[in-house]
């Protein structure tokens, strides 16, 4: 069974999932994105996958998102690919690709529709909130 997970162990979010993943008794493919960015080619392959525009895959907070004013609409989906390529913290995360499909998991309990095992035992995340698995799943 492959599932990837584009990690970033400094986020609380994507560390809830990371955890939900290997609650569910899976070991993922790991991909801290930070360490090893993917190429534009994959970035525009997971936004396929997910059927995401590239802006809404866009992190404003702790990025140089308002430095580089990508906020403005002139930039094209290619340049906004390239800036993604050069910083990839202006990447949002964790997006995570299993045979169920690709997504990004915000919130955290977003990666259960994604798992093909199920329902879970309930979860309980870094802040003490408890997720409880009802079982659907993508077709």
């Amino acid at each position: 069974m492959s599932i990837t997970i584009f990690h970033n162990p400094l986020c609380g979010t994507s560390r809830n999932t990371l955890a939900l993943i290997r609650h569910a008794g899976i070991e993922p493919t790991v991909v801290e994105y930070l360490k090893t960015p993917p190429s534009q080619a994959r970035i525009r392959q997971l936004l396929a996958a997910m059927g995401m525009p590239v802006r809404a895959l866009l992190r404003e907070k702790g990025t140089p998102y308002a430095e580089l004013q990508l906020g403005d609409a002139h930039w094209s989906d290619e340049q906004l690919l390239d800036f993604m390529a050069q910083y990839p913290i202006l990447m949002n995360r964790p997006i995570v690709e299993t045979p169920l499909g690709t997504a990004l998991c915000r919130p955290s309990e977003v990666v259960l529709e994604l798992l093909p095992v199920g329902p879970l035992p309930p979860f309980t995340k870094e802040d003490g909130e408890v997720v409880v698995d009802t079982g659907a799943r993508r077709a």
